[in-house]
């Protein structure tokens, strides 16, 4: 009876240590089956971000070991350098920042301030390889590195064995499943008539910081603050019937949405929004 016994609970554990053993292949294979790729070129992607992406929360600051990180804006065709790394393994299945399951054989990366779903390609300096991702995590939360890749975009561009590289980052584009569900795209009838309202809005906001009747307090301001976050201050010398003051502005801000995300959840919340003509 004993002997029936502990052959019946012997295949037991064997029979759920096979179906674990299936559950994990299966797992990985169902991985690797829906592995999603991105286009180098431009014109498959918005060429910026709608009011609802912009609104999005993973568009909201944050806090990550006392450092504060502000998400901002970009331009198709901007470009960053630094250095990247990568996750795998121990992090995949995981959700990401956006809600999403980390899948170390997609297509991916963590940016800390990169809109979710910006596409970018990534270009290794040592060797020019390059691979394209799409954003759709935060991090890597080191001062050093400016972009965290997937197992297999790192694979792509032959720094896994290193673990770090030195990268270009340019912007091609922002993903959407429905590429035309928030923009129409048009062909332009001349290069006055492909001016966007983004573009003529570029550079035109920023943020009143301080005011001085004295330009020493203006200076101290202006160096305490420049580039914050990648915003720089300038200051301006006015004269009203008030008297004259040395007014401290941020600027940098590429829309009007920007610079009041800004104000609201940063540093300077009681600063005001001014718009100047663009020239």
């Amino acid at each position: 009876m004993n002997k029936i016994f502990l052959l019946t609970l012997v295949f037991i554990v064997l029979f759920m240590s096979g179906c674990s053993t299936r559950s994990k292949r299966y797992y990985s294979h169902y991985d690797r089956s829906k592995v999603k790729t991105y286009s180098s070129n431009k014109n498959d992607y918005n060429t910026g971000l709608s009011k609802k992406a912009y609104s999005h929360p993973t568009m909201r600051p944050y806090t990550i070991r006392g450092i504060r990180y502000y998400p901002k804006d970009v331009d198709v065709g901007d470009k960053f350098s630094g250095n990247a790394s990568w996750y795998g393994p121990d992090f995949h299945g995981k959700a990401t920042s956006n809600g999403e399951r980390y899948n170390m054989y997609d297509m991916t990366a963590a940016h800390k301030t990169l809109p979710m779903n910006t596409v970018v390609k990534v270009t290794n300096r040592r060797n020019g390889l390059s691979t394209v991702v799409r954003i759709n995590d935060r991090g890597p939360f080191i001062a050093t590195r400016i972009i965290d890749l997937s197992n297999s975009a790192a694979r792509k561009i032959d720094m896994v064995g290193a673990g770090t590289a030195p990268v270009t980052i340019e912007v091609l584009g922002f993903y959407s499943k429905n590429k035309k569900r928030y923009y129409k795209k048009t062909k332009p009838k001349s290069k006055v008539a492909s001016t966007t309202k983004k573009d003529t809005d570029k550079g035109i906001y920023s943020l009143q910081i301080a005011s001085f009747t004295n330009i020493d307090g203006a200076l101290k301001v202006q160096e305490k603050y420049n580039n914050t976050d990648g915003y720089k201050t300038v200051i301006k010398d006015v004269e009203n019937d008030d008297g004259r003051f040395f007014k401290v502005f941020l600027r940098g801000f590429k829309s009007e949405l920007e610079a009041r995300e800004y104000k609201e959840y940063g540093d300077f919340q009681n600063s005001f929004i001014v718009r100047e003509d663009s020239k």
